[in-house]
């Protein structure tokens, strides 16, 4: 049974229904999609006691204006958005309840690029290939396969018992700097670069362009030279990898990834350091320094070990 929850008044600049992505099918030629920042989402999940991959709105630096249709439980992870409910600010990183006839609207952003509004229960709409994600392109996914407009009606599952008040201990909360560091593993393909480019990648700032996009981020900074050719046989792309193509400016690949490609790869982001990348606006500054193989996984080992003991607390408060 379902339960009509939203209905969209406005839709904001880029309003999507994403959950954690779409996997299992990228040797088919069909992209993962997903959050940005899967953490986000998580977070937002165990908030209100879902299952951490239920699907959640993805709101873009200018969001939607929202017409609560029934009473529910909301959380609200990511990227401070100025959120409001019926023009009183709303808690983030905590749930709260709404009821029939309230309005949530988004204001200026405050930090960060992204939120994530999580009803309880989830929203009812259909699994693509594993998946609630919306990818804009084939549109698949999501609400239609397209992004959330005017006019549209969100509904949720069933009538779950929902958390309410839970919140994140502000240690646990991320910092969404507008001028970020972010940690790399260098490579793959170092040997297609002259011995200066890593040097320079390093050492340099980079911007973050307005032609980024869920696909990637294009970056502006001091060029990288290669020693030959910006080409390579096609191979598959991670989550974070950092194409150099012959303009020598970096592309930071993510969610919205091409699922091969045929440029040197001069770096790759850390999973751990994806969702504070995520969060970045055009005009944030990224920093990037090395760590080894190892420390990216001891840091990604230690975040898993925490989502996994929320992931528990959420079960018993389920049964």
């Amino acid at each position: 049974m379902s339960n009509p929850v939203f209905k969209i008044v406005k839709p904001g600049l880029l309003t999507t229904i994403q959950d954690e992505g779409r996997f299992g099918y990228q040797q088919y030629g069909i992209v993962a999609s997903g959050a940005m920042d899967p953490y986000a989402l998580k977070m937002a999940n165990f908030l209100v006691g879902n299952e951490a991959n239920e699907a959640a709105i993805e709101v873009t630096v200018m969001g939607p204006e929202i017409e609560v249709l029934g009473d529910a439980t909301l959380a609200i992870c990511g990227g401070d958005l100025s959120p409001k409910l019926n023009g009183e600010k709303v808690p983030m990183w905590k749930s709260f309840d709404v009821k029939e006839g309230d309005r949530l609207q988004f204001g200026q952003p405050v930090q960060g690029a992204r939120a994530y509004i999580i009803v309880a229960g989830g929203f009812d709409l259909p699994v693509v290939m594993g998946s609630k994600s919306t990818y804009l392109k084939a549109e698949i996914g999501g609400y239609e396969g397209r992004a959330l407009a005017k006019g549209d009606v969100l509904s949720k599952i069933g009538n779950q018992k929902a958390v309410t008040g839970r919140a994140l201990h502000h240690d646990e909360i991320p910092d969404y700097k507008r001028d970020m560091e972010i940690r790399v593993v260098p490579g793959p393909h170092l040997d297609a670069f002259t011995e200066s480019s890593l040097d320079t990648f390093l050492s340099s700032e980079y911007e973050v362009t307005p032609q980024s996009d869920r696909m990637g981020f294009r970056l502006k900074g001091p060029k990288l030279e290669h020693e030959t050719s910006a080409d390579i046989i096609s191979e598959a792309i991670p989550l974070g990898g950092i194409q150099v193509p012959a303009s020598g400016d970096p592309i930071i690949l993510m969610a919205d990834r091409q699922t091969t490609g045929g440029y040197t790869r001069i770096a790759t982001v850390i999973s751990s350091d994806i969702p504070y990348l995520a969060q970045a606006m055009p005009g944030s500054h990224i920093r990037f320094r090395e760590v080894t193989v190892e420390e990216a996984q001891q840091l990604s080992n230690e975040k898993e070990r925490f989502i996994r003991t929320l992931e528990k607390v959420s079960r018993v408060g389920r049964t």
